[in-house]
């Protein structure tokens, strides 16, 4: 089965056969996983709550991927706002990560080819080996559209562009980092027709904000109603994203498990805040079962974003938020 047909037919039905089997593939061909399962004595689960997660700290410190492969597609490592390294991501196959985010965005925000793409996302492109870099140019692609590209410290530009597309009756998406998009917002502008999607924090440019003072100064300074936020990381293949109030959503085959942060084998029910754990099918050659640093709460049809771990590194993709 190819992984477009894999993904989409993934469903809360089969979810659990699925994610099991994937987890004896990688106790099989993962070395590290197949160690730390084994350390913690949980190589034999029989549920989806009995699979081991692996600590999202193991990208910054070990090769997280299929020992049997010998060569790799892609290679991508986080942005590097923390200060115990950067989390590093083997591909072994690229089709898996462009069918996933390409099936997402269509999941959440319909066909591709109907957007003007538009990026603002400096520091990813200054680090290189960015995995929402190599995302969000794949959709510019697929877009195919001539005001779609790159604009990286050229807010008046974006406006421009914005303007055509809407005239020539396209959407419009946005993709932006929040520094970048605040330099947008504080000119004031009409953007009231596009999707804007922030994507991480101010990277050392401004004083961190919540996530609820940032995105009020948003929607002031580009005349929008909604920022939407994606929930994304260098260690996944797949994104949630936030549509509407700050909720996030997840694609069928990924699923989100909030573990008791002082017991990480037990699991929270809906409107507790925990730790948030990842499941992600996409990831078939590295790990697809991860713990984060992220802490979050559960809601009937979908999770918010309640911060980060004292002790965890500041991340990338996440913005401190209200508590």
């Amino acid at each position: 089965m190819n992984p477009t047909e894999y993904l989409l037919s993934t469903s809360p039905e089969n979810f659990e056969e699925r994610a099991l089997a994937l987890f004896q593939h990688q106790y099989q061909h993962v070395a590290i996983y197949r160690s730390y399962a084994d350390l913690i004595h949980r190589n034999n689960p029989k549920t989806l709550k009995e699979i081991p997660f692996l600590p999202i700290s193991f990208f910054k410190t070990a090769r997280v991927a299929d020992q049997e492969r010998k060569e790799f597609d892609l290679h991508f490592q986080s942005s590097g706002t923390g200060n115990s390294g950067r989390s590093q991501h083997f591909v072994a196959d690229k089709q898996w990560y462009v069918d996933s985010f390409s099936l997402g965005f269509s999941h959440f925000f319909g066909p591709v080819q109907d957007y003007v793409v538009l990026a603002l996302l400096p520091n990813y492109i200054d680090q290189g080996d960015s995995s929402l870099v190599y995302m969000v140019n794949e959709l510019i692609q697929q877009s195919e559209q001539l005001l779609s590209g790159f604009l990286l410290n050229e807010p008046r530009t974006v406006i421009q562009r914005y303007q055509a597309a809407i005239s020539l009756g396209k959407k419009v998406i946005i993709f932006g980092v929040s520094y970048a998009l605040l330099d947008l917002a504080e000119l004031n502008v009409d953007l009231s027709q596009a999707i804007i999607i922030e994507t991480g924090g101010m990277k050392g440019r401004r004083k961190e904000l919540t996530k609820v003072e940032l995105h009020a100064e948003l929607m002031k300074g580009l005349g929008v109603d909604q920022i939407r936020s994606e929930y994304g990381m260098t260690e996944l293949l797949s994104q949630g994203y936030s549509l509407k109030d700050g909720k996030f959503q997840v694609v069928p085959w990924m699923k989100i498990l909030i573990r008791d942060p002082y017991d990480p084998f037990s699991f929270f029910p809906s409107e507790r805040t925990g730790g948030i754990n990842v499941i992600d099918l996409a990831n078939q050659h590295s790990c697809a079962f991860i713990q984060t640093q992220d802490l979050g709460r559960m809601v009937d049809d979908g999770f918010y974003l309640e911060g980060r771990f004292d002790e965890a590194d500041i991340r990338g993709c996440n913005l401190l938020v209200d508590q």
